[in-house]
């Protein structure tokens, strides 16, 4: 996200000496994108950030899939994946349930502080459908509530510390590549846009270096492999959260769905004023309560629509989907309606849909660009009946 932060203690002028209180140096690092091409940030460390004392094979959970064949529309209930399952972490329990070469979608509900951890293959997004966080990272803290995406780019090293009580149900978005709003929404400068249904001030990233102690600290790097996805445990000698400032355009940070403006007009309008972000083939947007289509004889529904280029992914998590109603989709759910499947409203909603003046209902939709494949968890959580509920059932 390119507008500038500064936070703790940087020196004047970049790549030049910024001394400790006792006299010795502090460590520069800089975390660059497209090598140094893009958005950057330079950290400031009071060890080395590089050295580590031990490395060992990782491998993280759930990373197969599975094709959907035959092609079919599907449903998929996020909520029977955990049941009242405990000691679950964000990053070790997520469970996979769709994916592709650009994008992986997978589901946790956490109790228990995750390990320290970064993906080195591409930025997660995550949303909070409910519950609360800290999410400690090497720039500081972020506080995640529910409705927040919390960004992460690429290499970020960080930590989940779910609060007490009610688990955090966490959807979680990574590409493999970096993820940015849509860039129909911004300057060739990068400032967001008048059009635009959200601005900086509603981007709210750590306020403080979050300097932490420690020795033999293991962190956990999601990374790629000759095959694929795999993984390695590094053991740091002391702690990555060492950083006493940092300054860039280049940084973790969260967005509340509720900050998003909606834009409406007189008849229905197409999926990509919802968007919000996009990464390499695919787009992530959100639908939130809003005032719907103003014309007389408008339908305030979404009209019939074949994907050709795309699978369609909603995940809802919030208030009443009146063009799902009927069809068993409620809070928790994921629809998927792949590219060469027509669909749209389910019977009826066409018809009880006119008149009406606005909706009440929060889902947040990635649409690929390549054909999304069901992982373990999407196979564990499916409702089979769903294909047939255009038709009355089977």
């Amino acid at each position: 996200m390119a507008f500038y932060r500064s936070v703790g203690e940087v020196p004047p002028k970049r790549h030049t000496q910024h001394r400790r209180p006792d006299g010795g140096l502090y460590y520069e690092e800089l975390m660059g994108e497209e090598g140094f091409s893009s958005d950057s940030s330079l950290l400031y460390h009071r060890e080395i950030p590089t050295a580590i004392v031990d490395a060992s094979p990782w491998d993280p959970p759930g990373l197969g899939t599975t094709a959907n064949r035959p092609l079919l529309p599907r449903h998929l209930k996020l909520h029977a994946l955990f049941d009242d399952q405990k000691d679950v972490d964000v990053v070790t329990g997520r469970r996979l349930v769709l994916g592709n070469g650009d994008v992986r979608i997978s589901y946790a509900v956490a109790d228990t502080p995750s390990p320290l951890y970064r993906n080195a293959i591409g930025d997660e997004c995550v949303y909070v459908e409910s519950g609360s966080a800290v999410v400690e990272t090497v720039f500081g803290a972020l506080q995640a509530t529910a409705g927040d995406y919390v960004m992460l780019p690429r290499a970020t090293t960080h930590r989940w510390l779910p609060s007490p009580g009610e688990p955090l149900r966490a959807y979680v978005i990574e590409a493999n590549s970096h993820i940015a709003p849509a860039k129909r929404y911004l300057s060739r400068y990068g400032q967001l846009l008048e059009h635009a249904p959200y601005c900086e001030r509603d981007l709210h990233g750590p306020s403080a270096p979050l300097p932490a102690e420690g020795t033999e600290v293991p962190v956990l790097v999601k990374h790629r492999g000759s095959t694929g996805i795999t993984g390695t445990r590094y053991v740091y000698p002391k702690h990555p959260f060492d950083v006493v400032g940092w300054d860039g355009c280049l940084y973790p940070y969260t967005f509340s769905v509720h900050d998003f403006e909606p834009i409406t007009g007189r008849v229905h309008q197409p999926p990509p004023v919802h968007q919000v972000f996009e990464g390499a083939g695919f787009v992530i947007c959100n639908f939130v309560p809003r005032k719907v289509d103003y014309h007389p004889l408008a339908i305030p529904v979404p009209y019939y629509h074949s994907n050709v280029d795309s699978d369609e992914v909603m995940f809802y998590c919030g208030g009443n989907y009146e063009a799902r109603k009927g069809s068993g989709i409620g809070q928790g759910s994921i629809s998927l309606h792949p590219g060469g499947h027509p669909h749209g409203p389910q019977p009826g909603a066409y018809e009880r849909s006119i008149g009406v003046t606005e909706v009440d209902e929060l889902a947040v939709m990635v649409d690929t660009f390549r054909p999304l494949e069901l992982g373990e968890g999407g196979t564990a959580c499916e409702d089979p009946s769903y294909a047939w509920s255009w038709a009355g059932g089977r």
